[in-house]
């Protein structure tokens, strides 16, 4: 018989920790007249349930030992999988031994990913690596023309209608799709296990590197509509967009989901026990506006505040549960997603009265201490690098100038560098009063990042009905050093009073001399937040 035809499943190997469906499986190949082969609490399962079951050792002959470590690795096992049946060679090989085909393997790993996400410890990891399971998986994939493997429980319906649709056989093309399916799994397995193991090792940059993910969403189009885009969530157990629950609102596009975590990041940042209510509004991925404040609704009224025009369209992202004051203001324009720990009732009742809104609640904030990589695909690899984990709300801090800076331009100066740390370089901060009043981003100078900054804080007062530029008075943050004066003068030009910035130029001692000449307090952080 070719392989590309039609295939009957007379004998089936289960061997499942996850027994989702198990026993619905079960019946059905039962109800085909196909013979179960199975392991320990799979074969008790199925054997309590009324399901005719052969154990394994029944069928090799050969008893289960060492732990449950060997019991399916024998060649009755794996010949029976391996065999073309359509090659006298392998026929006559499998009468010679009395080897039984397999044609339907059912087997999912033990649950390593899951006992290392629990905190286990090094044993206990190592005890959760499968070995007899990912080698029958890999050889019921390889002789697809002859078996199905199925490696998730959400497959096993597609197996029964088959067998229901075809007199107990399966088609080439369901095969193929388990088996590339089967792999895949395998390889994420494998790539967790690797990962787990070079961190053990505090190998942060093993000689090898795999990266494995599970799609979540094929998404409508990337960046552009000629783009095509999926979200794939790793093994990182980490609160923000990936694990939030959308209560409401469209399906999330690839910026959306680019934003969202941005925007969440970003306020998260400011811990509430520390900084009070924050929010953040993110265009682009970059902050159009931040602001902290004594009550959720003053902090998002200041941070919109910032840059009205942006705003619009844009992700807003809250620190603490969003209230009904704070919701209430929101839903006053458009706005693309809104992510926050948590929501009243009253909030998602006025924010479902705009259907195309997307409400994401994750139950808290993530750590921004958290370590991690960050992947960057380039033509023919990829760069890899650790967070940007520095806390930069406390960073060391040295005063430079003359004049001191006072309480409050301290405390704004903290507030400029750690929104600064999640604006695209080149970026300039102004910020006042726990509020960001001009920001400049992605420029290709430093003092065009200034002068735009200091422009739309003359824009945002003036459409708060003034007439004095909000910068003026501000604190000004620089994510890198200025290499000349020339930043640091358009920044006292426009009105602040205060300047943080990394320090670290081979002109350092003239843009301080640049400051005190303008009478400006300067610190520097030694530490500098580069993001592109």
């Amino acid at each position: 018989m070719s392989a590309s035809d039609l295939q009957p499943i007379t004998r089936a190997l289960i061997s499942v920790s996850d027994k989702t469906g198990l026993v619905e499986l079960g019946k059905a190949l039962n109800a085909h007249n196909v013979e179960i082969l199975s392991t320990g609490g799979s074969a008790k399962m199925l054997a309590e349930a009324g399901v005719p079951v052969t154990e394994v050792a029944d069928h090799t002959k050969f008893p289960e030992m060492m732990d449950g470590r060997v019991k399916t690795l024998h060649p009755i096992i794996h010949g029976g999988i391996l065999a073309l049946r359509d090659n006298a060679n392998h026929v006559e090989a499998m009468k010679t031994h009395n080897i039984g085909p397999i044609d339907l393997v059912v087997v999912n790993l033990y649950p390593f990913e899951e006992t290392v996400a629990k905190g286990a410890d090094f044993h206990t990891c190592i005890e959760n690596i499968d070995i007899g399971g990912p080698a029958m998986i890999r050889s019921a994939a390889k002789n697809y023309g002859f078996v199905n493997v199925v490696t998730d429980a959400a497959d096993y319906q597609l197996i029964i209608d088959e067998l229901s649709a075809n007199d107990g056989k399966t088609s080439i093309e369901t095969r193929k799709k388990l088996a590339a399916k089967a792999y895949a799994r395998t390889g994420s397995y494998d790539a967790a296990i690797s990962a787990w193991y070079a961190e053990q090792l505090g190998e942060e940059f093993p000689d090898r590197l795999v990266l494995a993910g599970t799609r979540q969403q094929v998404l409508r189009y990337g960046e552009n509509p000629h783009q095509s885009a999926a979200f794939y969530a790793n093994s990182e157990k980490r609160i923000g967009v990936a694990s939030a629950t959308q209560v409401q609102g469209k399906e999330l596009s690839y910026n959306n989901f680019n934003d969202t975590d941005a925007a969440f990041e970003l306020v998260a940042e400011f811990k509430p026990e520390v900084s009070g209510p924050a929010c953040a509004i993110i265009k682009h991925a970059n902050p159009c506006g931040v602001a902290t404040g004594k009550t959720l609704a003053e902090a998002y009224r200041s941070a919109f505040a910032c840059d009205t025009t942006s705003a619009f369209g844009g992700i807003i992202a809250t620190n603490q549960t969003l209230d009904a004051e704070t919701a209430e203001e929101i839903v006053k324009i458009f706005t693309e997603v809104i992510i926050a720990p948590d929501a009243t009732d009253e909030a998602k009742a006025l924010i479902a009265a705009k259907k195309n809104l997307r409400l994401l609640l994750t139950g808290g904030l993530p750590d921004p201490s958290y370590g991690g990589r960050l992947v960057k695909s380039l033509a023919g690899g990829y760069l890899i690098q650790g967070r940007d984990n520095a806390l930069t709300a406390t960073p060391e801090l040295k005063v430079v100038t003359k004049r001191a800076p006072t309480e409050q331009e301290m405390a704004d100066l903290k507030f400029a560098f750690t929104v600064g740390k999640h604006v695209k370089s080149n970026a300039i901060i102004y910020a006042r009063d726990g509020a960001t009043v001009g920001i400049g981003a992605g420029q290709m100078s430093r003092v065009d990042s200034s002068k735009i900054a200091a422009s739309k804080s003359l824009e945002a007062a003036q459409n708060a009905g003034e007439t004095e530029a909000w910068a003026k008075g501000s604190v000004v943050a620089s994510d890198a050093f200025f290499p000349f004066a020339d930043g640091l003068l358009a920044a006292a030009e426009a009105g602040a009073t205060a300047v943080i910035q990394p320090g670290g130029s081979m002109r350092d001692d003239e843009v301080i001399q640049a400051a005190d000449e303008a009478g400006l307090a300067m610190v520097f952080t030694g530490m500098r937040h580069f993001r592109h």
